[in-house]
């Protein structure tokens, strides 16, 4: 059996820079996960400047792509605001990777199935053995399943449903738009170009609204596209769109148990307005990082809950970025 100081279960940014803070102080860690890196994540994929300074990246360095965004052309009805930004967009499976492979952990291909505790270890598979252990396998993360689920059930009125695609194409718009409430859609859509020639568009909106409204989010997906033909903005595409969800934020701070805790999505941490996964993930992990060195309550309450307040939007925005 493989023994570790730390277990960290799911290799995206909240489990890798969890690692890569406990191996800056020397401390054991190991990261189990499903999936080959790199992989396809589905993610718009734009960062805040916050997200660089924790990561301490020098974007002079940053050896893949970057698009820096001043501006969002922000569409509600039939009107059309520009917002001022300061934003980066990244595409996931080069900027995971690279996180990953930064962080100097151990790293296993490993789905993680069983999990149990005996005599102050947290035991995998009967394969691998820690005495702390951190979940950081998204919404459905077996950590959390196996330990939290019970005491900390997910809000339905909390939960996302997306479907997004990220492929190359010569785009002729350089900017990032987003669609709000378009055909009362309980949610927003997103067109945001990559470098490299990848452009990144998605819809999104809450599972409990669409299910109110007898409505699928498919339906909301072909309007969507007929929208961006429309515009010009994307024509003759063969689509081939993938869906997943997730969970905004709420009030609930359970997110340890013991020596166990859960970070990043599987702690739900999406804010509340645009859904913004990525600075919360990258945030989490540090924050678990010091609790374990410390020796210390992990407290997620320091991580914003809305990723632009001055905007003072009325309403819930909605999907994962």
């Amino acid at each position: 059996m493989i023994y570790s100081e730390v277990i960290i279960v799911g290799g995206g940014p909240a489990g890798s820079t969890c690692a890569w803070q406990l191996k800056q102080h020397g401390l054991d860690c190991l990261i189990l996960d499903k999936q080959e890196f790199p992989r396809t994540k589905l993610c718009a994929g734009w960062i805040q400047l916050q997200v660089i300074d924790d990561l301490r990246i020098n974007v002079n360095e940053y050896p893949h792509s970057l698009v820096k965004f001043d501006k969002f052309h922000v569409h509600l009805h039939s009107r059309e605001l520009k917002l001022k930004v300061r934003q980066y967009a990244i595409r996931r499976y080069e900027f995971d990777h690279w996180l990953l492979q930064r962080s100097g952990a151990r790293i296993f291909r490993h789905e993680a199935r069983n999990i149990k505790k005996e005599n102050d270890l947290y035991i995998i598979d009967n394969l691998y053995q820690g005495k702390y252990l951190v979940g950081a396998g998204g919404s459905s993360c077996p950590v959390y399943n196996t330990f939290f689920r019970q005491i900390y059930p997910r809000a339905k009125d909390l939960s996302v449903v997306a479907l997004e695609e990220e492929f190359p194409y010569e785009y002729k718009d350089e900017n990032c738009h987003l669609w709000f409430l378009q055909n009362k859609l309980p949610g927003y859509s997103w067109y945001v170009p990559k470098s490299n020639g990848y452009l990144n568009i998605g819809i999104g909106g809450f599972a409990e609204k669409l299910k109110v409204q007898n409505e699928d989010i498919k339906n909301y997906w072909q309007l969507f596209i007929k929208e961006l033909d429309r515009l010009a903005l994307v024509r003759n595409y063969p689509f081939k769109a993938r869906g997943y969800m997730y969970y905004v934020r709420d009030n609930q701070e359970q997110v340890q148990i013991d020596n166990a805790f859960i970070i990043g999505d599987a702690a739900g941490l999406a804010t509340r307005d645009m859904g913004e996964g990525i600075g919360p993930a990258v945030k989490s992990g540090l924050l678990a990082a010091e609790a374990i060195l410390k020796r210390k309550t992990l407290s997620l309450r320091t991580i914003k809950k809305y990723s632009f307040p001055r905007w003072k939007i009325s309403f819930k925005l909605l999907i994962r970025h």
